[in-house]
């Protein structure tokens, strides 16, 4: 597999935390953690900010993943949408207009999975 296909990026729009912890939260980390993918990225965007903000075990999750070295960005048009933008960044996510990296990483060839 070349470099360009060799990266993972997982999109996460879902509110459904048995979702998040059993499958998005699950498989991301094991992907960064036993190297099966170059590059990882979790995108949280739409309603799964909101969750983030809410929720102490999906934040708690999240800051393992950054301390494992997963990329996590959030859409900030979302997040300032639903008024959790501030809770979001505290967790050390990447709050940022996703639209044109998002569109970029496609575009190089990255894998993706969208939940």
């Amino acid at each position: 597999m070349d470099k360009a296909t060799n990266k993972l990026l997982v999109l996460w729009t879902s509110n459904d935390k048995e979702t998040a912890l059993n499958m998005v939260f699950m498989y991301t980390k094991n992907s960064q953690v036993r190297g099966w993918w170059d590059e990882v990225n979790l995108v949280i965007w739409g309603a799964s900010a909101k969750l983030v903000a809410e929720d102490k075990e999906i934040q708690e999750y999240i800051k393992k993943m950054i301390e494992e070295g997963v990329k996590v960005d959030a859409c900030k048009a979302c997040s300032d949408n639903l008024g959790v933008t501030e809770e979001i960044e505290k967790l050390g996510v990447d709050v940022k207009y996703v639209g044109e990296p998002f569109t970029k990483a496609l575009k190089e060839g990255w894998r993706l999975i969208s939940v």
